[in-house]
């Protein structure tokens, strides 16, 4: 058995989880509502408050499947509930961030300031001009969002100007060798 596939998904109160007849899992909570299609070889049964995700055999496809469908489902509970995010944090002179509604306006050293419009349930906060944080109940979705902004301006290995993630560790190089 999957180690990750065997393991019940315990659903809190106060969201619920319906299966419908195509093996769709819809997931809805305080925070919104998630859905996912799920692959038709794949079981899922509720009781006692958790939910069992099942595969009719041992094949490969089968447990690979078992637990894929499993964790994108735990995501999704968890999302509903308490919310996913990712924090980046920018190194370099002048480098600022500023969040407005449902924008983000980035200062990272080009001739002008790059725009980017959140997508649906994402939001952007800065608590300080050189964080940013991206929260949502969708957790491909946020990596994904985080990912683009980072890939703005990649941290460079020698000053380590640049957008990196908060436990990011750049990999510092030391320059020219000649240069004492």
């Amino acid at each position: 058995m999957s180690r990750i596939g065997k393991l019940p998904i315990a659903v809190p109160n106060g969201v619920t989880v319906t299966v419908s007849e195509d093996n769709t899992v819809s997931v809805k909570g305080p925070k919104g509502t998630l859905i996912q299609k799920v692959n038709p070889d794949i079981t899922l049964k509720q009781e006692n408050g958790e939910l069992l995700v099942q595969r009719p055999s041992d094949s490969k496809p089968h447990r690979a499947l078992h637990g894929l469908y499993r964790a994108l489902i735990h995501n999704m509970v968890t999302g509903v509930t308490a919310g996913f995010q990712k924090t980046l944090l920018m190194e370099g002179v002048g480098y600022r961030a500023q969040a407005a509604g449902t924008s983000l306006t980035l200062n990272v050293g080009f001739s002008h300031p790059v725009e980017i419009k959140a997508p649906e349930n994402i939001t952007f906060e800065t608590p300080a001009p050189t964080t940013i944080v991206i929260k949502g109940i969708d957790k491909q979705a946020v990596g994904q969002v985080a990912a683009d902004i980072r890939a703005i301006r990649k941290p460079e290995p020698y000053l380590g100007k640049g957008i990196r993630y908060e436990n990011e560790h750049i990999r510092r190089k030391e320059g020219k060798a000649g240069k004492k």
